[in-house]
């Protein structure tokens, strides 16, 4: 049985934002590259009502203190006409693969939890629907980020060990500059999280705060 916990609260987020930016640091070393707002585009995956709603099995306690900052960031983007692409994560019996084999059930189109949370801000962003953890994986994501000339990534949303460091390793080998909030995904619990800000934040994302993502919008202006 997966150990869930409430290791983001209201409380306890700005501490916590700092502490995991701390730690996933020490795995980026001297690296860097700016944030250009311009040249970016945002991800917001798979938020949910399947992982956002108490009453789903797959609900995830820490998910809902990373929505107001995902908001904030979503409307910093839609005001500079610049890329938000949300996803939903829907299977059917033919493009499930190894997720029916994974897990015990599928979020599938006619359940009422597979929309995405109204506590989400979609306004008139793009919503594409996907099969697997990867977001690249036979979706027009890539075609989208082509046609909008995109050259870095911003990728929020759930889960961060599953669906969110999954693109963001795709995102990588595909040559985009990938920035990782460390305040912008949530997990069941807050070893999952550090472990996939581990492997990220060594080889493949620039971990960053939201906040600090937004001030760049700021100053842009």
């Amino acid at each position: 049985m997966i150990e869930k916990e409430k290791y983001l609260t209201p409380e306890n987020f700005k501490s916590k934002s700092y502490e995991f930016l701390t730690f996933a640091k020490s795995f980026y070393g001297k690296r860097n590259f700016d944030f250009i707002p311009r040249s970016s585009a945002l991800l917001v995956l798979d938020m949910q009502d399947y992982f956002l709603s108490e009453s789903s099995h797959a609900f995830i306690p820490s998910a809902a203190a990373i929505i107001p900052l995902i908001n904030t960031l979503v409307r910093e983007f839609a005001a500079c006409t610049l890329p938000v692409i949300f996803t939903k994560n829907i299977n059917t019996a033919d493009n499930a693969g190894m997720m029916s084999k994974w897990w015990k059930d599928l979020i599938t189109d006619d359940n009422p939890l597979s929309e995405i949370s109204k506590n989400i801000d979609t306004g008139k962003s793009k919503i594409i629907t996907k099969s697997q953890y990867d977001a690249f994986f036979k979706t027009e994501l890539g075609i989208i980020l082509k046609e909008k000339d995109v050259q870095q990534l911003v990728i929020t949303g759930v889960m961060t060990h599953l669906c969110c460091e999954t693109t963001a390793r795709t995102a990588f080998v595909r040559g985009y500059e990938v920035f990782f909030p460390v305040n912008g995904t949530a997990s069941y619990n807050e070893k999952f999280h550090l472990s996939s800000l581990t492997n990220l934040s060594h080889g493949f994302a620039l971990p960053v705060l939201m906040e600090d993502l937004i001030n760049m919008f700021k100053k842009e202006k």
